[in-house]
């Protein structure tokens, strides 16, 4: 039997946020803050990621990626060490629509993944099928050959978790339905526990496609559910309060 493990709530801002949005950022840590048997943290653009570390001392901020090398030629880019460096202990990689739009591959997921976790960064590997794929019935092997491509051989719970994603569920409003998410995760564990043996049980995995505050306990409650990857239900703390409420029930 596998320990329950404290469920971990990220809310994923993608390109949303300026200086006038620092308030309901530091609203949000203060309402994770009234629950601590929860961990919470925002995902951040780049340029917010040093005013929300500072504002919201002590809660969790991270990046929404990072490059592979450590500097460089790399106009636009962001390395790990500055995403610690502004103030960031986590970073997601991988996220399905810079899998898509960025045209990354698994290998360079994986390389960022190794890069965020040598520099001291917390990481959140995502992976998932599109709508296609999982109509010609192809969403297993898809989703765990990318897992399997995309993780470090070194990885560990310590500081990864991965991130379940159908792509045709992404801000979409669509959820995956609990069956079919119960199958994946338990899937995706049993690659974690052969590939990383008893380390594998403890690897959170989330669910990232459209959690809200209206499905959120019934998503969580399901089996190897650790946590969500929340979009657009993250970017007000009204929104993002009732996610962190369930996670907080499922945790008593």
């Amino acid at each position: 039997m596998r320990d329950q493990m404290r469920k971990l709530i990220v809310g994923n801002w993608k390109m949303n946020g300026t200086s006038r949005d620092v308030s309901e950022i530091i609203a949000i840590a203060e309402l994770s803050g009234m629950h601590a048997a929860v961990d919470a943290a925002l995902c951040l653009p780049a340029t917010l990621i040093d005013r929300a570390s500072q504002a919201a001392g002590g809660f969790a901020i991270g990046g929404q990626d990072c490059h592979m090398m450590e500097a460089g030629a790399h106009t636009g880019c962001l390395s790990a060490e500055m995403l610690l460096d502004a103030g960031a202990v986590l970073t997601i990689i991988g996220h399905s629509e810079r899998r898509a739009a960025q045209h990354e591959q698994d290998s360079d997921i994986r390389a960022k993944a190794e890069a965020a976790q040598v520099a001291g960064l917390q990481v959140i590997v995502c992976v998932g099928e599109t709508l296609d794929e999982r109509e010609s019935k192809k969403a297993l092997n898809v989703v765990l050959g990318q897992l399997h491509q995309s993780l470090p051989e070194t990885a560990a719970s310590q500081w990864l978790s991965v991130a379940y994603e159908p792509v045709w569920a992404i801000g979409t409003g669509r959820v995956a339905d609990t069956n079919d998410v119960a199958e994946m995760h338990g899937a995706m564990r049993a690659a974690l526990v052969e590939r990383f043996g008893e380390d594998g049980r403890k690897i959170r995995i989330l669910y990232g496609g459209s959690m809200n505050g209206d499905n959120a306990a019934q998503l969580l409650a399901v089996p190897n559910v650790d946590g969500g990857l929340i979009g657009g239900a993250s970017l007000t703390a009204a929104k993002f309060r009732p996610i962190l409420s369930a996670a907080a029930a499922l945790s008593k």
